[in-house]
C-alpha cells in the first residue's frame, strides 16, 4: 500500500512542477468535494462502528459454518453486502472465521461482497453517481462475487462437478 502512497506523492510533485496553478486548483476542487462527502461518509462509519459489535465473529462463524455451502454463501454474501468495514479488519476477521471452520467459499462471498457491494453506501453512490450507475455497479459486483465464491469453492474442493 505504501507504494501507492509514494507513487501518488511523486505524481503530485510532478504535476506541481509542471503547472503549480492547475495543481493547486485541482487540489482545492478535490478538497471541496471531500468536504462535501465527509458528513455522509462519517455517518456511515459511525453506523458501522455501532453495528459491528452486534455481530461478533462467533455468531458469524456459527451462522456461516453450516454444511450447506450454498446457504452459507448466500448468508455470507448478504452479511457482507450490508456491512462495511476496512480491509485491515475484514481480512483478519476472515482468518478467525476460517479457524472456526467457515468454508473458504463462504469467506470468499463474505469478503468480496464486503469490499464490492454496498447496500449501506448505495444512497451516497446514488447521490453522486446516479441511480442507474449505482445500481449497475452493485449488480455487476454481486455477479462477480458469486463467480469468485464458486471458483474458490471448486479450487478448495468444497464444490464438486
Amino acid at each position: 500500500m505504501i507504494v501507492f502512497y509514494i507513487l501518488t506523492f511523486v505524481c503530485l510533485l510532478l504535476s506541481f512542477v509542471k503547472d503549480r496553478k492547475k495543481t493547486k486548483k485541482a487540489l482545492m476542487i478535490g478538497f471541496k468535494k471531500f468536504r462535501k462527502i465527509l458528513p455522509s461518509f462519517g455517518l456511515m462509519v459511525v453506523a458501522v462502528a455501532i453495528a459491528l459489535p452486534l455481530l461478533p465473529p462467533e455468531f458469524i462463524a456459527k451462522t456461516l459454518g453450516q454444511d450447506n455451502h450454498w446457504l452459507g454463501m448466500l448468508l455470507g454474501g448478504s452479511i457482507g453486502s450490508v456491512s462495511m468495514m476496512p480491509g485491515f479488519i475484514a481480512f483478519p476477521l476472515s482468518g478467525v472465521l476460517i479457524e472456526q471452520g467457515v468454508p473458504y467459499m463462504v469467506i470468499a462471498a463474505f469478503t468480496t461482497t464486503l469490499m464490492m457491494v454496498g447496500i449501506l453506501s448505495f444512497p451516497i453512490e446514488q447521490k453522486y453517481l446516479g441511480t442507474k450507475v449505482a445500481l449497475v455497479r452493485n449488480v455487476v459486483s454481486l455477479v462477480i462475487t458469486v463467480l469468485v465464491a464458486v471458483a474458490v469453492g471448486f479450487a478448495f474442493g468444497e464444490l464438486m462437478i
